[in-house]
């Protein structure tokens, strides 16, 4: 363009000096742009922003983070500090030999709580209640007899930390414990409390009579009906018990509102 430039107005030269018979018409140019001062910075422009990358599904072992949890559950939190308090208590001499307290464990919102009298030596070494033999019959007898698992339901014991010898735990034991499992029973709110055994029937109902006496009744703690069956320790010594328990678990399914005999898996 500059080129064009200089020979149009030589040509317009030539024609003034030359005569108006050279003159020569000269095309319209747009107007020249005006330069940059040299001081100037260059207007770059941006660059466009990258698209957002699809969003895949994440691939198996892959972390992924989750939007924040609502609130916390005020019962699963009450629950939690009832744990550590239970842990740490030293209200009678039975934690002097511990090695774990068993504060007790399942479904905090549970319809049925089973209640034994005090943790084992293997509950003692876990920290969780009915995990030895007994625990084992007592899972059976959930499935077999109720349809359920032990997560579907709530354990805990009278007594929290286990007595030397596996021996009853004394009255002054039982009263220090009785205020946490006033605590576990507001918490849960069962439908039905079973208590597993002597200890547990007469120190949770204030009762003096044998299991055998407390069997088949309608009992009642604080509103909630109570089923007093054999402990399963004692079914493992007397297998002919079990008759018993089979009969005691058929009215909890009752008290539930559940089938008394459940379906079978598939049925």
């Amino acid at each position: 363009m500059a080129e064009l430039r200089q020979i149009l107005q030589h040509l317009e030269l030539a024609a003034q000096a030359y005569g108006v018979d050279l003159t020569l018409a000269v095309p319209t140019l747009p107007p020249r742009r005006p330069a940059a001062p040299a001081s100037a910075t260059p207007v770059v422009a941006a660059p466009a922003a990258p698209a957002a990358p699809a969003r895949l599904a994440p691939t198996p072992g892959e972390t992924t983070l989750l939007a924040p949890a609502g609130p916390p559950d005020p019962v699963e939190a009450a629950f939690a500090a009832l744990r550590r308090e239970i842990q740490a208590c030293t209200r009678c001499a039975l934690h002097q030999g511990r090695e774990h307290a068993v504060p007790g464990e399942g479904n905090p919102r549970a319809e049925v709580l089973f209640l034994g009298e005090a943790p084992g030596a293997s509950e003692d070494k876990t920290g969780r209640p009915f995990v030895g033999p007994s625990g084992q019959l007592l899972d059976r007898i959930l499935a077999g007899a109720m349809g359920l698992q032990r997560s579907d339901v709530y354990i805990a014991n009278v007594a929290k930390c286990h007595p030397p010898g596996n021996r009853n735990p004394e009255p002054h034991e039982v009263a220090a414990c009785l205020p946490f499992l006033t605590r576990q029973l507001a918490l849960v709110r069962p439908k039905v409390i079973v208590c597993l055994g002597r200890v547990a029937a007469q120190n949770l109902l204030g009762a003096s009579e044998s299991v055998s006496k407390l069997r088949g009744r309608d009992l009642c703690h604080d509103g909630i009906p109570v089923v007093v069956t054999w402990h399963p320790a004692y079914l493992l010594r007397e297998p002919a018990a079990k008759r018993d328990t089979w009969e005691d678990i058929k009215r909890v399914n009752r008290l539930l509102g559940r089938p008394e005999v459940p379906k079978s898996p598939g049925a």
